[in-house]
């Protein structure tokens, strides 16, 4: 099992903050298609995942992050400072 974390528009998209998913997913990439077969509000919020970024057990992670092991993955917007 996985908690899947939603923040900022992507919560506001999927109607969720959280989740606990059983996935067979290798990579955050193979989640994601997972996610977005679910249902069209999945499809909806990662249709474009440039414009995402993704957390792996708190550390920032890469699309092809490996999943083994983790057991936490956050997907939230770009975060912009100033």
């Amino acid at each position: 099992m996985l908690d899947v974390l939603y923040f900022a528009w992507v919560r506001e998209r999927i109607g969720e903050p959280r989740e606990r998913v059983e996935t067979g997913a290798a990579t955050v990439a193979d989640l994601v298609d997972e996610l977005r077969a679910r249902e069209d509000r999945y499809a909806l919020a990662f249709s474009d995942l440039s414009a995402l970024r993704v957390a792996v057990d708190q550390e920032l992670a890469e699309w092809d992050s490996p999943l083994q092991g983790v057991r936490e993955v956050a997907f939230f917007p770009p975060m912009t400072g100033g």
